[in-house]
């Protein structure tokens, strides 16, 4: 007989340890919960979610802490407990078979299951006793196991149908390349960057009403539209008008910089107060990109707070960016972040205090539940240098009281692939704004996954934390990370970072490869624990891995000047293709990648580092909106293969001198800034 208790304690998520002392018989997730739940012929309630989740801590103090609620959950059910963000894999089928029940998904994700894993039923927050129009989660219990012993063919009916088309999902649609042209015209990925502009709200910005999330890839993709044609207005007002909102908004934290995850409302005010390293990842390159071509000061002033966030906050062991801040203190969501008038005047004194709350839109009725959430989109334009000068000393005030505040838990596990996405933004971000500091951090997170979190075969963990490596990396992991590599080289042109990166591929090809259909699975070969080895194209909260890699190996493909790369990037294009005739909505990441392959541009600078002729030529580079740039950096004596269309060429007369290559070909050496341009 296997002992009641809860298994959580010896774990080293803080979402998992959150549950250590909650009254319920908890599993983590693995053979062993599954072994149990098989010996005693009892169903699997599945419970996912994560540390920075705001109604995963409600469920858990109204039911999981309460002895009434744990005593049915021992008797009818093997209970097993998941960190999302640990698992993506286990989360992503599960959350994937709620959305085949017909609900929107959201997490906590609770999930019944047969013994065997199969998911029969599930739904998301269930409330104890009953509100909010739902039933109480114990009549819910009660239920589900009443159907479990008196109804096994209706079990059956949903198990099997749940399980055909989780596996019909996991399949791709692929298209083979007739040769007749691109397999997707460069004119369709106009027409998508049109109607996506044309779906967005024109005066908040962001899609549809509330709830709003960034969708930082989507708004790349409309940026890249706008690039690449006739710089239509409409491509470029959705971007901006979306940026300017979000960085004005209740969304951005204006006292200590970094976003949260979306806001319940369409102005961009009310945020769900959690953030994550993932989100401001991918909020930093996008707002690069435009800033690169609009110079705005309000978007480089964001760009700097957030990175110097990350730098100063999100910072874990070793050198790893830490996944999280939670939206909850003391129990109350977003208690860390809002104020009361009389606080602001109490802090800042009259004068000071009246400025900086008609800035912040601070009134003694508050803007959310009878607070205020800082946020400037009442008047979103930029006051006079002085007076920002002025704003900015009274927000390290108001900073410095928040900052004695109790603060919202932080998560500090280090999540290889949400570090990819950080390493990259870091390493690009720093060669633009020539931040040496963001470098160095970008270096050291690289170090740390990649000599702590690799085993002797050169495998990638997925996360780490307190000493301990858990949980074999997923495709995000690899992906992501290939991504970073690529960055960090283009960023310091050693060739290090190239070469491990082309290793995290091998492994990748090795354990992750489908040779049949293409792609890529979204688990190793050897996972054991799973019900179903996904595969998808279609980016989430997060940009899809298999998306990730079509941009990644047509970057390969110039680096190394090897074919072998581009035709890996035509064999991913033509795995997933057929996506498109669905939903394009989900396949930015896929299309943005693309659009690399077949409009890459390679910008080879050569001089020696800390030449100051050399830093003038590639701030040149980075002083442009250039998606497709590829950057390699050779120092005057380095070689380049001799098939590659720049090798030969040097310094000219003794000067630095920048090659703009294209199709096999390089156009006349450029040596002074000015002389740079891409038309």
């Amino acid at each position: 007989m296997s002992e009641g208790r809860n298994r959580l304690g010896d774990q080293t998520s803080p979402y998992l340890l959150q549950h250590a002392h909650n009254p319920v018989h908890w599993w983590p997730w693995g053979e062993e919960a599954l072994a149990e739940a098989q010996r005693t012929n009892r169903p699997i309630l599945l419970s996912i979610g994560y540390a920075a989740c705001h109604w995963c801590h409600v469920m858990a103090h109204e039911s999981f802490e309460s002895p009434d609620v744990a005593a049915v959950m021992n008797e009818l059910f093997v209970n097993i407990k998941v960190d999302r963000e640990e698992r993506p894999d286990v989360d992503a089928i599960y959350m994937q078979a709620l959305h085949l029940l017909g609900e929107h998904g959201g997490w906590p994700l609770t999930m019944f299951c047969t013994p065997a894993g199969e998911p029969f039923w599930g739904g998301t927050y269930f409330p104890y006793p009953a509100r909010f129009g739902r039933p109480s989660f114990v009549d819910v219990l009660r239920g589900v196991a009443q159907a479990w012993r008196e109804k096994p063919q209706d079990i059956e009916t949903n198990r099997t149908g749940l399980l055909k088309a989780l596996r019909e999902k996991a399949t791709n649609k692929a298209v083979v390349a007739s040769g007749d042209g691109p397999i997707i015209p460069l004119r369709l990925l106009d027409q998508i960057a049109a109607r996506l502009a044309d779906a967005c709200d024109p005066v908040w910005g962001g899609f549809g009403q509330a709830p709003k999330f960034p969708s930082p890839y989507v708004f790349e993709n409309i940026w890249r539209g706008w690039l690449r044609g006739r710089k239509e207005a409409k491509l470029f007002d959705a971007v901006t008008v979306t940026l300017d909102r979000m960085c004005q908004g209740g969304i951005y934290d204006h006292l200590g910089g970094g976003f949260a995850r979306y806001a319940t409302d369409e102005h961009w005010l009310i945020p769900h107060f959690e953030k994550m390293l993932y989100d401001n990842a991918q909020l930093v390159d996008l707002l690069t990109l435009a800033w690169q071509e609009t110079k705005s000061p309000l978007y480089a002033t964001r760009i700097a707070e957030t990175c110097d966030w990350v730098l100063r906050e999100m910072v874990a062991e070793g050198g790893g960016f830490a996944a999280t801040y939670d939206a909850d203190s003391e129990g109350v969501e977003g208690k860390f972040y809002v104020w009361d008038a009389a606080e602001i005047d109490a802090i800042l004194g009259a004068d000071d205090g009246a400025f900086f709350r008609q800035v912040y839109d601070v009134t003694p009725e508050g803007n959310w539940e009878h607070h205020n959430i800082l946020h400037r989109n009442t008047s979103p334009a930029l006051l006079g240098d002085a007076e920002e000068r002025r704003l900015a000393a009274l927000r390290a005030k108001v900073k410095a009281v928040r900052d004695k505040r109790v603060w919202p838990g932080w998560d500090d596990k280090v999540l290889a692939d949400w570090n990819g996405l950080m390493i990259a933004a870091l390493a690009n971000v720093a060669a633009v704004f020539q931040r040496d500091d963001w470098l160095a951090a970008a270096v050291r997170a690289w170090r740390f996954v990649m000599d702590t979190m690799r085993d002797e075969n050169g495998r990638l963990f997925h996360s780490h934390r307190a000493g301990k490596r858990l949980h074999r990396g997923t495709l995000d992991d690899y992906a992501n990370m290939a991504r970073a590599g690529i960055a960090l080289f283009e960023t310091t042109g050693e060739a290090h970072y190239r070469d491990e990166t082309q290793a995290l591929i091998g492994v990748l090809d090795r354990h992750f490869a489908d040779p049949q259909a293409g792609g890529y699975f979204i688990t190793a070969d050897d996972a054991a624990d799973l019900i179903v080895r996904n595969k998808h194209c279609h980016d989430n909260a997060v940009p899809s891995g298999n998306g990730t890699l079509v941009g990644v190996f047509a970057r390969l493909w110039i680096l190394t000047a090897d074919v072998v790369w581009r035709e890996k990037a035509e064999r991913q294009v033509e795995a997933f293709a057929g996506e498109l005739q669905g939903n394009f909505f989900p396949l930015m990441t896929f299309l943005n990648g693309y659009e690399t392959l077949h409009g890459a541009t390679e910008l080879v600078l050569v001089g020696a580092p800390g030449d100051p002729a050399t830093e003038a030529l590639r701030r040149a580079i980075y002083h442009k909106s250039l998606p497709n740039k590829i950057v390699r950096r050779l120092a005057p004596d380095a070689l380049l293969p001799p098939d590659h269309p720049a090798a030969g060429k040097g310094l000219v007369n003794g000067k630095p001198a920048l090659y703009v290559c294209r199709d096999m070909s390089c156009e006349a050496p450029v040596t002074e800034p000015s002389q740079f341009s891409l038309t």
